[in-house]
């Protein structure tokens, strides 16, 4: 995700109402509405930064060196407290034998990805390793762990090409052996995964990007086939709404996609759905889901999205791109998709540290 700004990653926190951004500067975490600079951790504190992770909106942040000036080395992840007193902020250290790719926390556990093996710990009181999968090669860290303290699920490429492994934490026990559940999701390798707020519902998309399969965690039946495009794409983000009415995808086609769940007769269908029958080379093309609303973005820059929490539904979807620019587009359930806001985050400037 490095850009020309110095931007090597960027991770909303578990509600979306923060995002936080590695640097080769440093860190620099941001509320998203009203959007200001919630603090800072600079390139003497921490290096150049490849990775970070917040723990909702608590002082906990999990770093990962990277980027042009690393100060600590890609196969630690470092917890920083900023409530702690004094200078001496780092205050636990988990090293790996490899680069780690991706972190992800909630408030009783740390999930660590490399590229082949995936580390659970509790977290943050005397954290312990309480288990240990090996994974298909998994070069972009991909994974998702549910934020729901009634579900601790986990999820991230199966063994098997194009596949989901599920594991829910809460029920697993260290040490024990348990058939894993497996979701048959794609032909082609795993791009990107989601769960669902409450862990109900996972979505993916595999490297050529076109569909988005959303699948029940408990059955692992398919409930929806969605439809991003029709050329290949790498999808960079997907994100479910808080109550998991929509669903926002991005990638680098510079275009973001809003679908429907809980009424996908607000998607789009193909004109030629209404012909009748086309024959079985057309038939699932034809029968897809496109989305409800799109809305453009930097095709060049790397983006995450979440959707906007203020009001009393999610009609408006966040992206937050590598490029340093932040952008906010309202949408209505006709397909209207309207820009209200944009700004770069990168400008704003907050002179307190974390």
């Amino acid at each position: 995700m490095a850009q020309a700004r110095g931007v090597n990653s960027i991770r909303f926190n578990q509600d979306q109402s923060c995002f936080c951004v590695a640097m080769d500067s440093g860190v620099r975490i941001f509320n998203v509405e009203p959007l200001m600079e919630k603090g800072h951790l600079d390139a003497e504190q921490v290096g150049s930064v490849g990775l970070v992770e917040m723990l909702n909106r608590s002082n906990l942040v999990a770093i990962v060196g990277g980027g042009s000036n690393p100060k600590f080395p890609d196969v630690s992840v470092l917890i920083w407290d900023d409530a702690r007193e004094g200078k001496d902020k780092l205050v636990l250290e988990f090293t790996f034998p490899k680069p780690v790719l991706s972190v992800r926390m909630r408030p009783d556990k740390l999930v660590v990805v490399l590229q082949t093996r995936i580390y659970v710990f509790s977290f943050p009181h005397n954290p312990t390793k309480l288990f240990e999968f090996d994974t298909r090669d998994n070069p972009k860290g991909i994974c998702d762990l549910c934020p729901s303290l009634e579900k601790a699920l986990l999820v991230f490429p199966g063994h098997k090409c194009g596949s989901l492994q599920l594991v829910d934490l809460g029920v697993a026990r260290p040490g024990t052996s348990r058939a894993p559940a497996l979701v048959g999701a794609h032909q082609s390798e795993v791009g990107c995964v989601a769960l669902s707020p409450s862990g109900t519902v996972v979505a993916s998309a595999s490297r050529r990007g076109t569909l988005i399969r959303l699948f029940c965690t408990q059955s692992r039946a398919r409930l929806l086939e969605l439809r991003r495009g029709t050329d290949p794409a790498t999808v960079h983000c997907l994100s479910f709404s808080p109550d998991s009415s929509f669903l926002c995808a991005v990638s680098d086609k510079g275009t973001g996609h809003v679908f429907a769940l809980r009424d996908t007769r607000l998607n789009r269908r193909s004109a030629l759905a209404r012909v009748g029958k086309v024959g079985p080379v057309l038939g699932p093309y034809v029968e897809s889901q496109w989305s409800l609303a799109t809305f453009s973005l930097p095709a060049e820059a790397a983006a995450v999205c979440a959707f906007g929490r203020s009001g009393r539904s999610p009609s408006s979807v966040v992206a937050v791109c590598a490029d340093g620019t932040f952008h906010k587009h309202v949408f209505s359930p006709d397909g209207n998709c309207n820009r209200e806001a944009f700004d770069v985050f990168l400008d704003i400037c907050d002179d307190d540290d974390f």
